[in-house]
């Protein structure tokens, strides 16, 4: 299966490589703090402008390596490290304004795989993702700090 945005059709490096915050424990992490253009995960270093969280880690969600922009919007490559961690509910930030897109081939295909998804303005997606993470759901996320 093929990429868009690289031309060899692989997954970049870093989608390989794994997690800029990789956690002891395969909970989910909660999010820290959202402000325009700035997101922090819980006992990770790193501050996030998009990033990406799942049970045991969190990652720069970098829409070059898929080829994302606002329209069309989030794409089935752009979650598919997320679902590959065993996940049963997604939420999707879809940036403060809601300018991010989510397609419904996008809905469809998380339908196709068995993930619940949540699709909010990105303030809301992360109030509903860390109530979920702590519950103790293995729960994933995409957020997109800005517009």
């Amino acid at each position: 299966m093929g990429y868009k945005g690289r031309k060899d059709g692989r997954l970049s490096e870093r989608f390989r490589a794994g997690t800029d915050c990789p956690f002891t424990t395969m909970s989910s992490p909660q999010i820290a703090s959202i402000s325009w253009g700035r997101m922090k995960v819980q006992d990770c270093a790193t501050t996030y402008k998009d990033c990406k969280v799942w049970p045991g880690g969190s990652r720069t969600w970098d829409w070059r390596e898929t080829g994302t922009d606002h329209y069309p919007g989030v794409q089935a490559a752009d979650l598919e490290e997320v679902i590959t961690k065993g996940i049963q509910t997604l939420v999707i930030g879809r940036g403060m304004n809601e300018a991010l897109q989510v397609p419904s081939r996008t809905l469809e295909y998380l339908k196709k795989k068995g993930v619940e998804v949540k699709v909010l303005q990105t303030e809301e997606a992360v109030r509903e993702y860390n109530l979920l993470a702590s519950r103790g759901a293995r729960v994933g996320g995409v957020f997109h700090s800005t517009c």
